[in-house]
């Protein structure tokens, strides 16, 4: 982080800092931060404190039903960009494959099958690509 970031660091922050890291990985996390200018730092600090340090650390919901609720409401959302984010989340929060499968289909019930299909591909594409499922053999 830039000086111009380091403002930004405060308990809630460092507390969002943590849990953001444990779920989304080091890496991403990192990377979001390093490449935000004074402007998208706004965005960066927000999501930060109050997602993830608010939010994220309440008592009263495990990290894993927290990660299938997001699943469900990004579906509803119909953001398969973000559904493949908190896929991989999900997964290091100890969600099965299965209860993703099953959070995805309820979802589709309420959302729609369009915004379904769209959580459905953007899931099965992380599945795939970290070992969870077979990759789908292409048809002949």
């Amino acid at each position: 982080m830039s000086d111009a970031h380091k403002d930004a660091l405060d308990p809630l922050f460092d507390a969002g800092l943590k849990v953001r890291r444990e779920v989304l990985g080091a890496d991403y996390v990192d990377s979001s931060l390093a490449n935000a200018n004074d402007f998208m730092m706004a965005f960066q600090r927000i999501t930060t404190e109050w997602a993830w340090g608010y939010a994220w650390t309440r008592p009263g919901l495990d990290r894993k039903t927290r990660s299938m609720l997001n699943l469900a409401m990004l579906t509803a959302l119909n953001r398969p960009h973000e559904i493949k984010l908190h896929v991989k989340g999900a997964l290091t929060n100890g969600v099965s494959v299965d209860e993703i499968k099953e959070v995805l289909l309820h979802a589709s019930v309420y959302c729609g099958i369009p915004a379904g299909l769209d959580a459905f591909k953007a899931a099965n594409q992380v599945l795939e690509d970290c070992g969870a499922i077979a990759k789908t053999a292409p048809a002949a």
